[in-house]
């Protein structure tokens, strides 16, 4: 029996400004056999909160993808750009580490709460690694917020890895200093897609 690999799919869903430039923020779709899963949901609407980052909306509920057609969503941190449509899926099984979803219901000044807790969303919290789905698992990976984690996909080869903001540059991979890259690196990927950056990083040639 051959089993197709799972497809990744990025979507551009705003973009902001960042010392003088604009940064994209990119969520992923993940086309598994058994399931789709959405990494990250982006922004949906302004918020005086992020009004000095000038963003730029293009969001989920005005792109090509069917919302419906989601079974499962995760974010791979709560903050307010990779969490902002979470709302769009209430009733979908949302997947959040649970350190930290306790960091941004407790911590002041680290996302936009009434965004991680709009009406209808359940998150299921992890702790530690979990296989989502066969060959698709959930692996911690601290650095930009001390309960990040990436999706690492199987692909029957060297595995792909969803990193959302494991590195928000490339050079972040390229000289990896916290442990969630580290982590990632020792993976050996084939490829890992960002948050925002176009394309995905791939690790040097030798």
């Amino acid at each position: 029996m051959v089993i197709t690999p799972p497809t990744i799919t990025p979507l551009l869903v705003a973009d902001l400004l960042a010392e003088g430039e604009r940064m994209p923020v990119y969520a992923h779709v993940i086309d598994h056999p058994d399931a789709r899963v959405l990494v990250d949901t982006g922004m949906t609407e302004l918020h005086p909160a992020a009004a000095d980052l000038d963003p730029r909306l293009h969001p989920l509920s005005g792109q090509e993808v069917d919302l419906a057609s989601i079974d499962m969503v995760v974010n791979t941190h709560l903050h307010f750009d990779h969490c902002g449509g979470n709302h769009l899926f209430a009733g979908t099984p949302i997947y959040v580490q649970r350190q930290e979803l306790d960091d941004a219901r407790s911590e002041d000044d680290y996302t936009i709460r009434e965004w991680v807790e709009a009406p209808g969303v359940t998150y299921v919290p992890v702790d530690g690694e979990l296989e989502l789905l066969p060959g698709l698992r959930l692996v911690p990976a601290p650095g930009h917020t001390r309960g990040m984690q990436v999706v690492v996909v199987e692909t029957g080869g060297r595995p792909v890895v969803v990193g959302g903001d494991v590195a928000v540059w490339f050079g972040e991979l390229d000289e990896p200093h916290t442990e969630g890259q580290l982590r990632v690196l020792a993976l050996d990927p084939e490829l890992v897609w960002l948050a925002h950056e176009h394309e995905p990083w791939r690790p040097p040639t030798m």
